[in-house]
């Protein structure tokens, strides 16, 4: 049997007896061409089983798509499934909504797809959920496309990154603990192996993750300030999905000198914290308070709710859209303030 031929616009324009590009202008101009000719075209097109010109090749021809693609490491699933990306995911869309733009979500999960993935998808540029250059910023350049890295955790200073202040917001968590009263600390830390155990500064500062060195050293700052040494401040890592806080709160509330404050590194972590701790039988904040880092929408619901350092979720929606669909790319890295929210997981220590 013979394949059935591929009806094209110019079939359907010299069955209609009108040029090409009036047939062109039917589809995707209608309004500079008369309503009889509009009809004519469109019904030989239907008879001939013509489905209309490729919205790819349209796009691609008018060179804007008016769409962002938004790609991660992670499997799609880690869009819906962390608090963090989600919050962030919910923002870029309401953003891009009052745009009028789509947005394109790429896994670049498995390695092997990471090319193909960044490469296929149609978008104006990309926002990058990065974990480091190696992953998502090299093939993304030779795309050739803009993209904006978010929460960029290397010091790359010739990709274009919205960021966050990191330092600046984990020591005002710190003096929020230390004006309440609190002197005995103790920090759950992310991106600083399977854990649970604690770790010495020197690991914490050689860390290739720049978020956590710089959250680390926020801590620190404010300590210091109030002269708590940092050996006198256990960091315990923790996964970065809060698997195992439960474990590093058992070696944390084992210690002699129990803490009375926690400093958690995300809310995710945060939240499991309190979980744990309820499940221990100690009462937060009466015996212990926490302080998270991100700002999620959960935190605001947790039992009770929970102090935070929250990102400007808005803004980097808004600054990284912008970036992307105005070409205004920030040059190297833009750095954005947190804003302390203050709830029910904090209050003066009970004393002795």
């Amino acid at each position: 049997m013979a394949e059935a031929k591929m009806i094209k616009l110019r079939d359907v324009a010299e069955a209609a007896g009108v040029s090409q590009g009036t047939a062109s202008n039917v589809f995707n101009r209608p309004e500079l061409v008369r309503e009889e000719v509009r009809e004519r075209v469109r019904e030989v097109a239907r008879t001939l089983g013509y489905a209309g010109p490729s919205p790819k090749g349209r796009l691609l021809r008018s060179g804007k798509v008016n769409a962002i693609g938004i790609a991660a490491a992670e499997p799609l699933s880690y869009f819906f499934a962390d608090p963090w990306a989600r919050r962030l995911l919910t923002e870029v869309a309401e953003v891009c909504d009052a745009r009028g733009a789509g947005i394109a979500l790429v896994s670049v999960a498995g390695g092997k797809h990471l090319a193909w993935s960044i490469e296929s998808a149609l978008v104006d540029g990309f926002l990058l959920r990065c974990g480091g250059r190696e992953l998502l910023v090299e093939v993304t350049q030779r795309r050739g496309l803009p993209f904006v890295a978010l929460s960029l955790d290397t010091s790359e200073p010739d990709v274009p990154a919205i960021d966050i202040d990191d330092f600046g917001a984990t020591r005002m968590a710190a003096r929020h603990l230390l004006a309440l009263g609190h002197r005995r600390f103790a920090i759950l830390g992310i991106g600083l192996g399977p854990g649970p155990g604690r770790v010495p500064p020197e690991e914490v500062r050689a860390t290739r993750f720049v978020n956590v060195r710089e959250r680390a050293r926020g801590y620190w700052a404010a300590l210091t300030e109030a002269g708590i040494a940092e050996d006198m401040v256990p960091i315990h890592a923790v996964q970065n999905d809060g698997g195992n806080v439960g474990a590093a709160l058992d070696l944390i509330l084992a210690a002699e000198e129990r803490p009375t404050a926690l400093l958690a590194m995300s809310d995710l972590v945060a939240l499991e914290a309190l979980k744990a701790l309820e499940a221990r039988g100690v009462r937060v904040p009466e015996e212990i308070s926490v302080v998270g880092f991100d700002g999620v929408p959960e935190a605001a619901e947790s039992i009770p709710p929970l102090t935070t350092v929250e990102q400007p979720y808005r803004r980097i929606a808004e600054r990284s859209v912008s970036a992307i669909l105005d070409d205004d790319l920030p040059a190297g890295r833009e750095i954005l303030p947190l804003t302390l929210v203050v709830r029910g997981t904090t209050a003066p220590p009970v004393s002795g």
